[in-house]
């Protein structure tokens, strides 16, 4: 009896810690769980389709910005690319119309980029990647912090950019769909 007891409360308390895990913490919101782009527009002609929890595009080009504006945030966003995708995560964009990423900051997905100084990892324009990670043809995860000037791009768990930049205080954030196949499968924010 002891023993089953013991294997019930530890299947509780896994259960609990998987919850817990996957759950956003208290101060996070979920802009995208896999079920609907209510927090979202679409810019550009990017064939976005919503289907088994994922967003997809496969033709473009085009945008998926937030309806909201962030300032000091922290986002985290899981994405997937084929081995050719160029995909990105725009942020404090200063016109939600046009996004560009001249007009806004942008953590580059896009491996096999001519010019490897605005590869996957970089901040585009303003910080060379740090190290060098692959996404192609996995799912990954974008942990991005914008405090004040200050920005920090994680890639997988890995520092990939980090800036001092004052030009951009705040605006919405867009996932770009530029070429191959881009998806995303969840998207949480948290402001500073």
């Amino acid at each position: 009896m002891r023993r089953a007891y013991v294997f019930i409360l530890g299947l509780c308390t896994l259960s609990l810690v998987t919850l817990t895990a996957q759950a956003p913490g208290p101060d996070w919101v979920t802009l995208f769980d896999g079920t609907h782009l209510n927090n979202f527009n679409r810019v550009g002609n990017a064939n976005w389709t919503l289907a088994n929890g994922v967003v997809e595009a496969t033709s473009g080009p085009g945008f998926l910005v937030t309806k909201d504006v962030y300032e000091n945030f922290e986002i985290k966003v899981e994405f997937w690319v084929d081995e050719g995708g160029n995909s990105g995560v725009y942020m404090r964009c200063q016109d939600a119309a046009k996004i560009t990423d001249t007009t806004c900051y942008e953590a580059n997905v896009f491996d096999k980029r001519p010019d490897q100084s605005g590869r996957t990892g970089a901040i585009v324009h303003i910080a060379k990647p740090l190290a060098i990670v692959d996404a192609g043809g996995k799912w990954n995860t974008y942990e991005i912090t914008a405090k004040g000037p200050q920005l920090t791009v994680r890639l997988n768990g890995t520092v990939t950019a980090q800036a001092d930049d004052p030009k951009f205080a705040k605006g919405p954030i867009a996932l770009q769909y530029a070429a191959g196949t881009v998806r995303f499968r969840r998207v949480e924010i948290r402001r500073l």
